[in-house]
Formats: C-alpha cells, structure tokens, sequence
C-alpha cells in the first residue's frame, strides 16, 4: 500500500498532499476531545503496534507494497480521529527513518490509509455497533468485518490515484486487479489480527474500547456476562 516516488504525477502527489494536511489539521482539533486518560496511552500503544506490523510487507507493483493497515484496530479502539494520526505518525516515521514508501507521495498513503481506511473501518463499526454490544462474538464480527473493508476501500484510492495521475508503466487494469485482489486477502487476514486483539481488550477492559463507550454493552468475559463500563 505504500507508494514510492514517481509512480503518481507530481501533480498528483502535490494535490493529495494538500488534502492529507487539510484531513490532519481537521483530526487534530477533534482528536482533542477524545483524548483523556483512557484513549491517550492507548493510542501510544496502537501506534506502536500499527508499526510493527506494517513493517511486514511484501512488493506487489514496482513501486508499491502490500501489507496490514491497522485501521480497524485505531478506529475500534481509539477512534476515528486519534486512529488517523495514529496511522499517518506510523507512515511518517517509516518514510523518513526506513524508506518506506516516497517522501513526495506521501500524501496518498496519508489519505488512503489514515483517511480512507480508517473512517471506513469506523464507518462500518458504528453501523454494527448495535450488534458489536451485544456479545463478544457480535464483537469479533464486527472487527474482521470493519478491518476487511477498511484494506479494500484503502486499495480501492491507490487505483484511483493511479487513474488520476499514475506515472508508472503498469496498466491500470492490472493495477485495480493486483491491488484490490491481493489486498482482499491481506484484509481477510488482517480482520483475523484485528478481531482476535479487540477481543482480547475487551475481555479485560471493555472500557478501554472506543466503540464500546457511550453504555453498559453486555460483553462475555470468560464465559460470563458482565458489564461493559461507561464513558
């Protein structure tokens, strides 16, 4: 999912990296009010595991790489603002530290993973939340379901950009058909990664569970019900 340099427009990039520092300042002022004792060291501890996992990657196109996003994880656990800052503070890091992914393009990671694939992971989770609150399995569900899209819809940008303004030799059919098909699978597995690390909050500190927050969900623990706490 990262995109090195060249393999957009300068154009391109230049326009996608305007919007990724509008989409910033905008998360910005609202990750404020989401951030309290709670969400705060979560968030440190999701940007880190963010990192760790996105580090494994494997080359799709030439200049382009797949792998986990993690935007379920920071939009389930910390919400939606605080997870995008999560996720471009990890695509910044690894750009300027570890050459992952071009200085020039990374506006288009910003927007397509920060923006793209964690307000839809959010998106999809507020529409099953309902479902979420009920049962730890209604739960997990919801997680694998939110984490999948979010890797599709994320692919789904780098093709448009590619349509916009691709610079590379690769048609765009084959673009849309290597990116979007791989990254299906890579979203079956990261929906399992996700699924299995929302449970394992939730089964000890539903509280801590951005989603969650708000009432008193119902959620299995060991084999008994308890109550989820509130905000």
């Amino acid at each position: 999912m990262h995109m090195s340099d060249g393999l957009v427009s300068p154009q391109t990039a230049l326009v996608f990296g305007v919007i990724a520092a509008i989409g910033l300042a905008i998360a910005a002022s609202r990750a404020r009010s989401d951030l309290d004792d709670r969400t705060a060291p979560m968030a440190g501890l999701v940007t880190a595991f963010v990192f760790a996992v996105q580090m494994i990657n494997f080359p799709i196109l030439p200049g382009a790489s797949g792998h986990l996003l993690g935007g379920a994880i920071v939009a389930i656990l910390v919400g939606p603002w605080v997870g995008s800052i999560c996720i471009a503070i990890v695509l910044v890091v690894q750009a300027l530290l570890f050459a992952d992914g071009g200085l020039t393009a990374l506006g288009t990671s910003i927007v397509n993973m920060a923006f793209l694939g964690v307000f839809t992971a959010y998106g999809v989770a507020l529409v099953l939340r309902r479902f979420a609150r009920r049962s730890r399995a209604g739960l997990l569900v919801t997680a694998f379901v939110a984490a999948l899209l979010n890797v599709v819809v994320a692919s789904l940008g780098f093709v448009l950009q590619y349509a916009v303004g691709g610079a590379g030799e690769v048609g765009l059919g084959t673009v849309f058909a290597l990116m979007v098909g791989l990254h299906t699978l890579i979203g079956v597995g990261e929906g399992v990664i996700t699924a299995a690390t929302i449970g394992a909050v939730a089964a000890t500190r539903p509280d801590l569970v951005y989603l969650l927050r708000g009432s008193r969900p119902p959620v299995e623990v060991r084999g008994r019900r308890t109550e989820g706490a509130p905000s």
